[in-house]
């Protein structure tokens, strides 16, 4: 029996017998079942179809009833175009030695740079995302995909995350093993548009559907690992006797931002609040002349406080906990990054109202995107109504932010902190807030958002966001395993 079955995503068109003309003259290749919507013709002649979608569990179930072989090789989207020495050979050889259920390997790019390393992340508890990236292919083993399928069962009605729910349950009891060896090459993506903003998936009104399937699929995860956390647990938060010298302060870490810190100070300078407030910037060492800007406006506006930190090793995150910590700040804690502004003066009086009627330990509004001279980007308003007061803070595991402008209850995120990071401190800070207390949403637009150059997130390469995906997974494995050992404690 040869041990591998091919399971293809078929797309018309001549590339697909040569896409997979090296791989399926391996000794190893078995069976290939190909999977699309529309018939087949290879070499001339009709070859058998599945009709259907392998994100599907209606087209998945029959597949993986029929399966033959020890292992599946599952290529769901874009095929290779090339294939290292014996692929298949190291997949299976890494599954039998490492006894894993689910191998994927890096990859190589061809585009116009020509031939680059693509390297992948690793897989660990909190890899939840629906969107984690393992490349053109994934081989299975069928023993653990039946295991799982027969001791979890396999969802309802799952049109989009038929896949997503297997491998959830599949890694319940299994391994999966990040291959760090190039095994193939695809052909690298055409870049976005100049301009175009990258929306994530959650937040497209357009997949809305696919999303509430995905976080069904998800949350039947946390249950099944011991990490999922009902409503009614959570928490009310109740103000503390503790004195604060303002109701508010509107918080701005900011390091060489000469071209917008004057604009996100006058925003937050002119809130019209019927509560004393205050705004505090805290100066990272600047280089560029933001410093002597901040000083002459610091001399002028005695709400403005403008600190530097003793330490030169701090980040976004760092700068946030000398801001919280500091004796200045008040009851409640607004962020307003230094190259944003709030979209009106009325939008500190919604966030702290709200977190005041409602005994929240955070609250997030909406924003829109905006370019450096405000004028609005598709998609342009962010409004994270994939947000449910009954399982959002579930879901907050799966997806990879949660939203701006961000207001905090100051003695509860001094207990928290922040990680010293300058991507991710917020989302660790929500993860951390919403497992034990409630979040609030406030879906009108409080916020405008710009993206341009200077933006820290702007223009990444690969290193680099493989870098910030592991450390959202380290953030989203730490919180499941302290819900699960609170559970455990319940």
């Amino acid at each position: 029996m040869l041990p591998v079955t091919v399971l293809v995503s078929y797309t018309p068109g001549p590339l697909l017998e040569e896409a997979l003309r090296p791989l399926v003259s391996s000794p190893l290749a078995g069976p290939i079942v190909y999977v699309g919507r529309e018939g087949i013709v290879l070499n001339g002649a009709p070859r058998p179809l599945v009709t259907g979608s392998l994100l599907s569990h209606e087209t998945l179930g029959p597949i993986l009833d029929g399966i033959g072989t020890p292992y599946l090789l599952l290529l769901p989207g874009i095929l290779p175009s090339s294939y290292g020495h014996q692929v298949l050979e190291r997949l299976v050889g890494t599954a039998e030695s490492s006894g894993t259920a689910m191998v994927y390997s890096d990859f190589y790019e061809v585009g116009r740079q020509g031939r680059v390393l693509h390297p992948l992340t690793d897989y660990q508890l909190g890899s939840v995302r629906d969107d984690f990236d393992f490349g053109a292919m994934m081989l299975f083993s069928t023993a653990a995909v039946r295991q799982a399928r027969e001791r979890y069962g396999l969802l309802p009605d799952l049109r989009f995350a038929g896949l997503y729910d297997l491998r959830l349950k599949v890694s319940v009891d299994h391994h999966v093993y990040h291959l760090r060896e190039p095994l193939y090459t695809v052909a690298a993506s055409a870049d976005a548009p100049a301009g175009k903003e990258t929306l994530f998936a959650y937040v497209d009104p357009a997949n809305t559907a696919v999303q509430k399937e995905m976080e069904r699929a998800f949350t039947e995860y946390l249950k099944r690992i011991g990490a999922y956390v009902p409503a009614a647990r959570l928490r009310r938060l109740e103000p503390g006797p503790a004195p604060f010298p303002v109701e508010a302060s509107v918080v701005i870490p900011v390091r060489n931002r000469r071209e917008t810190i004057t604009q996100a100070v006058a925003s937050a300078l002119s809130q019209e609040a019927g509560f004393p407030f205050n705004v505090i910037v805290v100066d990272n060492h600047s280089t560029d002349g933001t410093t002597e800007l901040l000083s002459g406006l610091a001399s002028r506006h005695r709400a403005l406080h403008h600190l530097i930190p003793g330490r030169s090793d701090l980040a976004i995150g760092g700068c946030w906990n000398e801001a919280v910590q500091s004796a200045v700040c008040g009851r409640y804690a607004i962020q307003l990054d230094s190259d944003d502004l709030y979209c009106g003066p009325g939008t500190l009086q919604c966030l702290v109202d709200m977190l005041r009627r409602g005994g929240y330990g955070m609250v997030i509004g909406s924003y829109t995107l905006v370019d450096f001279n405000l004028e609005e980007l598709p998609p342009g308003l962010i409004d994270h109504r994939e947000w449910t007061d009954e399982n959002g803070h579930n879901n907050a595991l799966r997806v990879n932010g949660l939203g701006a402008p961000r207001a905090f209850d100051t003695a509860l995120i001094r207990k928290i902190g922040f990680p010293n990071v300058s991507y991710g401190e917020d989302y660790s800070a929500a993860l951390r807030i919403c497992g034990e207390h409630r979040i609030g949403r406030i879906y009108e637009n409080l916020y405008l958002c710009r993206r341009w150059p200077g933006n820290t997130d702007a223009a990444l390469g690969i290193d680099a966001r493989n870098r910030n995906d592991a450390f959202k997974d380290g953030l989203r494995t730490a919180e499941i395993l302290a819900r699960q050992k609170r559970n455990r404690e319940e």
